[in-house]
């Protein structure tokens, strides 16, 4: 099952996209074996400025068709690490292809595209820069793929 990371704005070098390539890289070995994978990175960048609206069509765009759409939200679930490896194998086992995760720009995600989604991942109800996010993201789907492998990785 691939994963596809959908974001608005472009992650420049510095020490979150060090860490963003340093998780996917571990996700897409982890993962291998047990049928998740690669992470697909998507950055979308809005240029004219019109808002969440011209986002939320970026994003849409970006999502491949017949994908489960999941949006990053803060009114969305809040799982723990073995909740969110359980939902990802449940995924992958009921004959899922691709998973978006959708991330939103500094206003979030609009409300059209947030009412399409099939899932709402929550990570508190703090709120997170969006570039962080990604990071946060891609170290718990990696964390997600060593649960379901056994890696001593996570540990309660």
């Amino acid at each position: 099952m691939r994963l596809h990371l959908c974001a608005v704005g472009r992650l420049r070098s510095g020490p979150e996209r060090d860490l963003l390539d340093d998780y996917a890289t571990r996700f897409d070995r982890t993962g291998r074996a047990l049928s998740l994978g690669p992470l697909v990175q998507h950055e979308v960048e809005d240029k004219r400025g019109g808002g969440m609206g011209a986002e939320a069509e970026l994003l849409a765009r970006a999502v491949p068709a017949g994908a489960l759409l999941a949006v990053l939200d803060e009114r969305g679930a809040v799982l723990s690490s073995p909740e969110l490896a359980q939902l990802l194998a449940g995924w992958r086992d009921g004959g899922r292809q691709d998973v978006a995760f959708v991330i939103g720009g500094a206003d979030g995600i609009a409300p059209e595209l947030r009412g399409r989604a099939d899932f709402a991942l929550s990570f508190g109800r703090m709120v997170w820069p969006h570039m962080l996010v990604r990071v946060m993201l891609a170290e718990q789907l990696y964390r997600a793929a060593s649960i379901l492998a056994g890696s001593p990785y996570h540990r309660v």
